[in-house]
């Protein structure tokens, strides 16, 4: 790497550095777990920052995650690419083995009355839970309040704006129930027949 005449590393000379060895790294990366990442991805590590950030062993985040606030997870936990995890507004808590998908947002706060009364009202701050080997679709939204039980799933683009009983299924916007979830380790299995979608209803009622 070259330096300019005021002793200054050369921008141009810094690009193609990281440029070259960006392009060494995804080679390798793309050879070995056949994907293509970012370069901040590819740079940085994923179980390294969830240590920083306090989460329980073996979890990771994404680089691209946000994390606002107060903000805990258990062990094991995934947390994908361009998530939102909020904790400001009185605490967002992640079990373990939780699956928190690509672009999943998970709020502990709102402005809509602060912004509807011109600042007169302040905003509205509700802790979130997400309880053990929970699954979070890809860009669902959970609302500030939420509390989710264990062994929960939540399907792709869903908007939660209530409590999830432990076990249960639910999809849509607003989510409603479509199943339970049955048996644990090996032989754990989603059931979304009748019986168990009126077994879910019961459990979680639309809101």
């Amino acid at each position: 790497m070259t330096e300019a005449t005021s002793g200054e590393i050369d921008p141009a000379a810094l690009a193609a550095a990281i440029k070259a060895f960006y392009e060494v790294a995804d080679d390798e990366m793309r050879a070995r777990w056949a994907r293509s990442l970012p370069v901040a991805e590819v740079v940085l590590d994923r179980w390294e920052r969830a240590e920083r950030l306090g989460f329980g062993p073996g979890a990771s985040i994404y680089n691209s995650a946000l994390v606002y606030g107060d903000v805990s997870v258990g062990e094991r936990s995934w947390i994908g690419p361009n998530v939102v995890l909020d904790g400001s507004g009185g605490g967002l808590s992640i079990g373990s083995w939780c699956s928190i998908s690509a672009g999943v947002q998970i709020y502990t706060h709102d402005t809509v009355a602060w912004s509807l009364s011109a600042g007169a009202s302040d905003r509205v701050t509700k802790p979130v839970s997400i309880g053990d080997r929970c699954h979070i679709g890809a860009g669902a939204v959970v609302a500030p309040g939420v509390a989710i039980g264990d062994g929960c799933v939540v399907g792709a683009q869903s908007f939660v704006k209530s409590d999830v009983p432990d076990g249960v299924v639910v999809a849509g916007s607003p989510a409603r129930a479509l199943g339970i979830v049955a048996g644990t380790g090996t032989a754990v299995e989603v059931h979304t027949d009748p019986d168990a979608q009126e077994e879910a209803r019961q459990r979680y009622p639309p809101s």
